[in-house]
Formats: C-alpha cells, sequence, structure tokens
C-alpha cells in the first residue's frame, strides 16, 4: 500500500511514518517545514520528502492519505485530498485501527514531560528484553529513532491532547485505549483549541474512560487538576506517585538536584537511582515510568537499573557544543512550567555559575500571549534571559519586563549572536530554548565560537 502523509515532519507524523515504512507500506509525505532532527530520520529510511503542499504531490494517487493535525480547510494539497476523492483518515485513527488493536498499549499523557517519560518506559522495557514498539514525540537517545513497531504485545505511546485532525476534534489519546497509563500533571496549554482548563479536564475524562477496569492508572498525588480530573469519573486502579510524601511511589532525594534518590513502594526501599539527569519533573518521570514497568511484570530494582543506563531524548536538555569555557544546551521548551522546571534543575546542577537562557516563544499558545505575567517568572533563575520576538509575533514582548528585570528581547537571529558573542566565557551556561528550529541559531552558535 502507498501511504502519503500530510505534516511528516512533525514529531508525531514522522514516527507514525517509520512504522509504516517498517510494516512493509511505501511511504512519501509533504511539510512545509522540514528540518533536523526529523527530516534526516526520515531521509535514511528512505521516505520520500516533498517540500510544501501542492495537487502535485498526490499526482501518484497514493491509496491512503493521512492528515496531520496541523492541516486545515484551505491548504491545497487538502482541497486536492477532497476534490480526487482519495482515501484519508487521521494519523491516531490509522494508528489505533493498524498497530494498536493487538498491542498492551501503556499510554503517557499530561502537559508536561510525555516524551522523556514515553522515552525511560520504552527504554526500561527495552532494557528487559521485552523489544516494544514506541511512538514517541521526540528522538530518544537510548534508541536514535522516534518510533518502531517492535516484536512484543507492548506498545509504549506519548498519548497527546491535541485534536486528531480539522475533521476529527477529539483529543489523539482517545484513539490509544492503554491498558496502563500515566498522567504526568495538567495545566492550561495549546490555547489555540482549548478556551479554558476546564475543556483540557474534560478531554483528559474522555482519556480516564478509555482505561480498562483491570487496568493501571499512575498519577502525581499534589497535582490537584489531576486529582480534579480524576473525581469526574474513575473505573482504574490509581498508584501516585510524590517526593517525600505519603504517595504509593516516593522519592527520597539523596541529592537536592535529583541526579540520586530513593525508590520507595509501599513504605519499601525498591533501590537507589543514580543517573545523569536532574531536576524534581524528571524525578517525578521516573516514579511513573517505574511504576509502569511494573504493572506489565518488571521489578522497580530491574527498571532502576535501566534507568541508570538512560541518556536522555534529543534536544531535552541536550549538550550540543562546549567551546570556550561556555556549555550550550538545547531545550524543547513550549510552556512557563517546563521552563522553570528545566531551570531549577540547572541551578541546582551548576551552582552560581552563569545561566543565559535564549527563548523563542514557538508554541501556539505562548505566540498568542497566553501566561504572560507566567513566563517572565519561569525565568527568574535565569542571570539573563534572552526572548526572540520575531516580526510576526502577535505581542508585543516588552510587557514582560513589569514582571521581571532579568529580560532582553531581540528582533533578530544577529542580534542574539552579538549579545552571546559578549557573554562567552569560562563557567557560562547558554541555555537555548524553542521547540522549532528557531532560525538555525544552534548551527551559527557552535560554528561562532
Amino acid at each position: 500500500m502507498h501511504i502519503h502523509i500530510l505534516g511528516i515532519c512533525g514529531t508525531f507524523m514522522g514516527g507514525l511514518a517509520l512504522i509504516a515504512r517498517e510494516l512493509g507500506h511505501t511511504v512519501s509525505g509533504s511539510d512545509q517545514n522540514v528540518y533536523p532532527p526529523m527530516s534526516t530520520q526520515l531521509a535514511e529510511q528512505g521516505i520520500v520528502l516533498m517540500q510544501g503542499y501542492c495537487a502535485q504531490n498526490l499526482q501518484a494517487k497514493p491509496d491512503l492519505v493521512v492528515i496531520g493535525n496541523a492541516m486545515s480547510r484551505g491548504n491545497a494539497e487538502v482541497e486536492a485530498v477532497l476534490n480526487l476523492g482519495l482515501k484519508y483518515t487521521s494519523g491516531p485513527q490509522w494508528l489505533s485501527e493498524c498497530v494498536l488493536q493487538s498491542k498492551w498499549v501503556l499510554a503517557v499523557a499530561g502537559t508536561h514531560g510525555k516524551t522523556t517519560t514515553s522515552s525511560m518506559l520504552a527504554w526500561i522495557l527495552d532494557y528487559q528484553g521485552f523489544n516494544p514498539g514506541f511512538l514517541i514525540g521526540g528522538i530518544p537517545m537510548n534508541f536514535g529513532l522516534s518510533a518502531r513497531c517492535g516484536e512484543s504485545d507492548f506498545f509504549v505511546i506519548e498519548a497527546d491532547e491535541y485534536d486528531a485532525a480539522f475533521f476529527d476534534k477529539r483529543s489523539k489519546f482517545v484513539h490509544y485505549r492503554p491498558r496502563t497509563a500515566i498522567i504526568n500533571n495538567l495545566e492550561f496549554d495549546h490555547a489555540d483549541i482549548f478556551d479554558d482548563l476546564q475543556a483540557i479536564k474534560r478531554q483528559f475524562h474522555h482519556f480516564v474512560r478509555t482505561i480498562p477496569g483491570e487496568g493501571l492508572l499512575i498519577a502525581p498525588q499534589a497535582d490537584v487538576n489531576v486529582q480534579d480530573t480524576l473525581a469526574m469519573g474513575c473505573w482504574t486502579p490509581v498508584q501516585t506517585t510524590g517526593i517525600e510524601s505519603s504517595a504509593d511511589w516516593q522519592a527520597e532525594l539523596m541529592k537536592q538536584d535529583g541526579s540520586q534518590f530513593t525508590v520507595m513502594f509501599e513504605r519499601q526501599q525498591q533501590g537507589l537511582l543514580n543517573w545523569s539527569l536532574t531536576g524534581m519533573h524528571n524525578v517525578y518521570n521516573a516514579l511513573a515510568a517505574i511504576a509502569a514497568a511494573r504493572h506489565i511484570g518488571i521489578l522497580p530494582e530491574q527498571a532502576i537499573a535501566a534507568l541508570a543506563k538512560f541518556k536522555n531524548v534529543k534536544r531535552r536538555m541536550e549538550v550540543i557544543a562546549r567551546v570556550k569555557g561556555v556549555t550550550v544546551y538545547d531545550d524543547f521548551a513550549h510552556h512557563p512550567t517546563a521552563i522553570q522546571m528545566t531551570l531549577e534543575g540547572l541551578r541546582r546542577q551548576v551552582g552560581e555559575e552563569k545561566i543565559i537562557v535564549v527563548l523563542e516563544p514557538r508554541s501556539n499558545t505562548m505566540r498568542m500571549g497566553v501566561h504572560q505575567e507566567t513566563l517572565a517568572r519561569s525565568l527568574a533563575l535565569a542571570d539573563k534571559a534572552i526572548i526572540y520576538q520575531p516580526d510576526n509575533l502577535a505581542w508585543d514582548l516588552s510587557t514582560l519586563s513589569q514582571y521581571a528585570d532579568n529580560i532582553q528581547f531581540c528582533a533578530s537571529i544577529e542580534a542574539i549572536m552579538r549579545q552571546l558573542q559578549c557573554e562567552v566565557a569560562e563557567g557560562v551556561h547558554f541555555l537555548l530554548m524553542s521547540n522549532g528550529s528557531f532560525g538555525g541559531i544552534y548551527q551559527r552558535l557552535r560554528v561562532e565560537l
């Protein structure tokens, strides 16, 4: 079968392409934002990429068109699909029908940490020889690719609350029907499709409705929004996570940066995790992954051994350069809470050394100007925060100055580069935060340093 994917360079759709290829299908796709690492990953797998959207991309008359959720009516290629009467579906629907039907699905949902926790869980299963399938919204460095079919009955998936397609406005995760589910946390996000926090809670409630009574749901004890959602109705056993709390799964910190902690389950010590990651968010991620792995029969001590060898995900606090005493990190920032948690982890790790944040407010929510005050305050632990304001941003970043005095604004990549050149010194940390290509600043910074 020839499957053509619209929006193929998105993290989810790119992973879908890899799975379809592995199943033996001929796969092609189109996108208007083709950049590494996804474009490189697809090309290496022999998948044909077409730049831009147009009717000519469909000349081969594919048997099925999988339409990404970034596509809308008026897009030239979408209109051609409809006019030609081609068979089409959404990515989550195709995955549900063609891959997940016969699998024990382990799904990771939440506003933050889905990619990292999914990667941890897939790695634990793989380390123990389960050879799971997975589809993750990033590239786990333990695997080097974002998706695969696997050779077992288990499939780990990052379960996103974003809508499935222009013709299916349900959240993606309602298609997956997991037996083991994690909800990491819940906050207001995706302001382009959700009116308020209550609307997001309602979608998470729909997700909870799909988990069987003989399954397992893992959730943080202290997250009020998650607990409110479960109070709407939950028919599945719940295990809670927490740090030095009364939760079912607890972490007792040995190091305050989260790089070493004891894992406890029902007040019984399960082992000591000493690993390369930092931050309380990653402690929570690890607890959830260990709990989920136990549900399919992996002992906590075995999961802990796996996480000690976990290499994280590309673009999650990934060190991309160490030059002239400066350490440069690439982090996939998309929400003020994620920014704050990442900065807290780095600050605990580097102490008083200088941290310069360079932020591109690229997510739909940040581009709309939502969370202005919380965005400013999330940068408090940085010595300096340089925020990129392109011409097409919907709001004036200067309003952030009323909430913080460590923020500067730049209207071009060149201006940012000039600022960073002045900050080069031994022991300085450049933290680049964006969920896009950021105008190629990563490559330029490596070269110019």
